[in-house]
């Protein structure tokens, strides 16, 4: 059993960093009071820019690692500005968020695939990433080492490092009071004085930024394509923040949990202690549980208030 852990560990955390800051991201834009489920178009969009700026530095630079980071700043940068779109019609237009949304992951897959067909005639775009290491003296750590310190990759320390600055930034700061108060009491934040189209235009940015960086992280660790597809992990990262009930550590554990039920699923069939599960309850086993921890959650949940609602200056 010992040993199955140690197999499947490293890839599970490997699966769970993008999931995790994806997750974060939508909770600055939620915070704020504006609904993203584009965040499944906003990780594509990421994949895609990170591929591109990378795919076409290496052929004038080749083997700098410094390359995957500019790819990494690059999706990042992209997906934020994309994320206008939504905050736009959300919070200009009033429309309605889940179609805006929705309309997001339409068009980011659409016009992603487009484009990286017209650049390499496959609709796909291969690059080397980052590669797995061992961190000195931590490793040797019985237990500890083998599980957190081995093949790693250092954007999952970076994920971490903002993991722990996010939950500062909204628990200690006044931009994260300001930015909770425009999800919770939009009008009262107003009359003391707070830009609540403004807070809200920053959290969705947010969180498109932060999409961006978990579809190039995917690119950058365990997947090393763009396929225009991100295997709904937008999804499994908003069911994850309800599932955290909108608060940092919360994402933390539910993304953990979300992200070894999924490993698990997927390489059961190479580890002989899990074969003898019929591959099918495995592949369904993270949705359902999904689907039943919505449910249970839903009834004891602490959302931001206003979450959802179109705001208007000057009404109450």
């Amino acid at each position: 059993m010992w040993t199955t852990i140690e197999q499947i560990f490293p890839y599970a955390i490997a699966y769970t960093i993008p999931l995790l800051i994806t997750a974060l991201g939508a909770l600055f834009s939620e915070r704020s009071g504006v609904v993203n489920i584009g965040l499944d178009g906003l990780m594509i969009v990421g994949s895609f820019i990170g591929a591109f700026v990378i795919f076409t530095m290496r052929a004038q630079y080749p083997d700098q690692s410094w390359v995957l980071w500019v790819g990494l700043l690059a999706a990042a940068v992209a997906s934020a500005l994309f994320s206008l779109l939504h905050a736009f019609a959300s919070i200009n237009l009033s429309a309605n968020q889940i179609i805006s949304g929705t309309a997001i992951n339409m068009i980011a897959g659409a016009l992603t695939i487009f484009l990286a067909r017209n650049i390499t005639g496959s609709g796909k775009i291969s690059i080397n990433g980052f590669r797995p290491f061992n961190i000195p003296w931590l490793s040797d750590i019985p237990v500890i080492g083998d599980l957190f310190f081995t093949k790693t990759y250092i954007t999952t320390w970076l994920v971490l490092v903002l993991l722990l600055a996010s939950g500062f930034i909204l628990y200690r700061t006044p931009f994260g009071l300001r930015l909770r108060s425009c999800g919770e009491h939009p009008h009262a934040a107003e009359a003391a004085g707070i830009k609540v189209q403004s807070m809200r235009y920053v959290g969705v940015m947010i969180s498109g930024a932060f999409s961006g960086l978990g579809g190039a992280i995917i690119l950058l660790t365990y997947s090393g394509e763009f396929t225009g597809n991100v295997a709904g992990l937008g999804f499994l990262a908003l069911a994850s923040l309800i599932f955290g009930q909108w608060k940092p550590l919360g994402i933390l554990l539910a993304t953990l949990f979300f992200g070894f039920a999924t490993t698990v699923a997927n390489v059961s069939q190479v580890i002989p202690s899990l074969a003898v599960i019929p591959p099918v309850v495995l592949k369904i086993f993270p949705y359902i549980v999904t689907l039943i921890a919505l449910v249970i959650f839903s009834k004891s949940s602490n959302a931001p208030k206003a979450v959802g609602e179109p705001f208007d200056s000057g009404k109450r």
